[in-house]
């Protein structure tokens, strides 16, 4: 007759322990990620290495997954979008060494926010019908006011900011 301990490995060979837990929504404020990364110093004008380029994809990526584990998926394709052009903002025309990015749930909105120390203004421009760029700010500036939030700088434009509101039932 087998003992009750070798039934259970008869049941599960390998030994390995099965942990099952259930998701549960984070509250409605706190941090959702904050990430800070460095980038090379570069002369103005030149474009960044590709690995720093690279950085800007991982950051929107972890902001997906981050975004999932909160029950905030809903804001998901808005987030990465804004996430990416704040980013890129910062590494091609700031000059800074390091960029920060936090997200963070406020109550009824969701703040993302990108930091480069550098002083500046991000002010939306507008291109021409032909220019491959220039666009980014105003795409920003559209979702943001889709959602019924702001966006602005602060720290004498040392840092973007952007506040979405959370719909109504996600996170709840």
């Amino acid at each position: 007759m087998a003992s009750p301990a070798s039934a259970a490995q008869q049941e599960n060979p390998w030994k390995t322990p099965v942990v099952r837990t259930s998701r549960t929504a984070l509250p409605r404020s706190g941090d959702v990620m904050t990430a800070c990364f460095a980038v090379a110093p570069r002369p103005c004008g030149t474009h960044p290495p590709a690995g720093d380029a690279a950085r800007i994809g991982t950051m929107r990526r972890i902001a997906a997954a981050r975004l999932r584990y909160c029950g905030l998926e809903v804001l998901k394709g808005d987030v990465m979008l804004i996430v990416s052009e704040l980013l890129t903002n910062a590494l091609l025309h700031s000059g800074t060494t390091e960029i920060s990015l936090s997200i963070t749930a406020e109550d009824k909105s969701l703040r993302i926010a990108v930091r480069d120390g550098m002083p500046g203004n991000a002010t939306p421009k507008t291109p021409g019908h032909k220019d491959e760029s220039g666009r980014g700010l105003q795409l920003v500036q559209a979702l943001v006011k889709e959602s019924g939030g702001t966006w602005g700088t602060s720290d004498n434009g040392a840092e973007t900011w952007c506040s979405l509101t959370i719909p109504a039932g996600a996170a709840s």
